[in-house]
């Protein structure tokens, strides 16, 4: 899609940034007026871990939950661990001169199609109330035309009755839980459909703190659906402690407004590519959460081309520095992945792994943070042989590595 962005509005750009919001424009096809850029008026104008401890809003922000409290399982533990009305693609949108476009409205008229509001069904049974139902709703993204959508797996819930999709041209339709993880917060639903706006996938990994970040997602429910925040990446490789020993680690912090029913939706760069899945936010004003899009490449990738994930298994507990700061306090290190535990009769074991020994490169890939070391895991088969790099009492050995399968409990 080409937008035309009219000089009239560039004028109110700020020097200090203008450069790198054109470089932006220049990537996604975005036309600046060549009278501006050349032009004498742009050098006319001047330029211009937070510990915590509080309460989490409802523990995660989104599965907007009308009639019960989302339960508060979703988080990783300290364990062995029809088509949609759009625009064609490449036709040129031409934004008139006495009209104005930013960053944000374009991302949005990219993106918007793309995000599905989720509404579940789940029914529950007890001896003293009988059958009672309960409706939550959330966000998602299409991640591809045929039909996948991620979301978070508090969304969706264990065991929905009922799970709907409703999309931005009016239809819905009827979801199934094709896979979810607890412990990541993640969860792929899949329709049966064909030609569906997918969004596009950006990485992660390239992110800097103070770039540009835009949510969109269905706060408080179908009212507000679709709503589009601005902010910026507040930080990167954010853990937070969400009750008692349960932590969500290596997340993206922003400041882009995401409040109940966000869930599940997506976090954008400039560029309109989704970085991030809306998770979590704090009781602070602008703290905001979202699961990094990288940890989820492997696993769709895996599902659309095969139908199902099984996660790979190497036995360890890894922590990362960010990690070590709740739960070894006195242990430190600058990079790499700290063996917290080594379990019984795993390949880590099996090669000779030990328990303060800090892995620093997969297949000669450097490993520093855990959704790294995940999302390397996670991109190979069980079975495979990966050489895994490490320290032993601060001197690098090698070892080879064969994969197995993760076990059902540790999932």
């Amino acid at each position: 899609m080409d937008i035309l962005i009219s000089e009239d509005y560039l004028h109110t750009i700020n020097l200090a940034v203008e450069d790198d919001i054109m470089d932006n424009f220049d990537d996604n096809n975005i036309t600046v007026s060549a009278d501006y850029r050349n032009g004498p008026e742009r050098n006319k104008r001047p330029s211009g871990f937070l510990f915590l401890t509080t309460a989490l809003v409802g523990a995660v922000i989104g599965g907007f939950i009308v009639a019960a409290i989302v339960p508060s399982y979703l988080y990783s533990k300290l364990a062995p661990m029809q088509q949609s009305q759009l625009v064609p693609s490449g036709q040129q949108i031409v934004i008139q001169p006495s009209e104005k476009i930013n960053v944000a409205a374009a991302v949005a008229q990219k993106v918007t199609p793309s995000v599905v509001r989720i509404s579940t069904v789940t029914v529950e049974r007890d001896l003293f109330f009988g059958k009672r139902s309960y409706e939550g709703v959330g966000s998602g993204v299409i991640i591809d035309s045929k039909g996948y959508i991620l979301t978070n797996a508090h969304v969706v819930g264990e065991h929905p009755e009922e799970l709907t999709v409703f999309f931005k041209d009016g239809n819905e339709l009827e979801g199934k839980v094709l896979w979810q993880d607890r412990l990541l917060d993640l969860a792929v639903v899949k329709v049966e459909a064909a030609g569906l706006p997918a969004a596009e996938i950006g990485d992660s990994d390239s992110l800097i703190v103070g770039e540009i970040s835009i949510a969109i997602g269905n706060p408080l429910g179908m009212r507000f659906e679709r709503t589009v925040t601005q902010g910026i990446v507040s930080g990167l490789n954010r853990s937070i402690m969400v009750e008692q020993g349960s932590v969500m680690e290596d997340l993206i912090q922003t400041d882009a407004a995401i409040n109940p029913g966000n869930s599940g939706g997506p976090l954008i760069n400039s560029r309109g590519q989704v970085i991030g899945i809306n998770t979590v936010k704090a009781s602070a004003e602008g703290l905001g959460f979202a699961i990094p899009i990288n940890i989820t490449k492997p696993i769709t990738k895996k599902l659309i081309e095969t139908g199902k994930f099984i996660p790979t298994y190497i036995g360890i507990t890894p922590l990362d520095s960010e990690m070590l700061g709740y739960y070894a306090t006195d242990i430190k290190i600058q990079k790499g992945i700290y063996i917290y535990n080594v379990m019984k009769g795993t390949p880590a074991a099996s090669a000779g792994l030990k328990a303060g020994d800090v892995i620093t490169h997969i297949n000669d890939t450097e490993v520093n943070t855990l959704v790294k070391f995940k999302s390397l895991l996670y991109s190979l088969n069980p079975g495979d042989t990966v050489s895994v790099r490490y320290l032993k009492n601060n001197v690098e050995k090698t070892v080879d590595v064969v994969l197995a399968e993760m076990p059902e409990e540790y999932r």
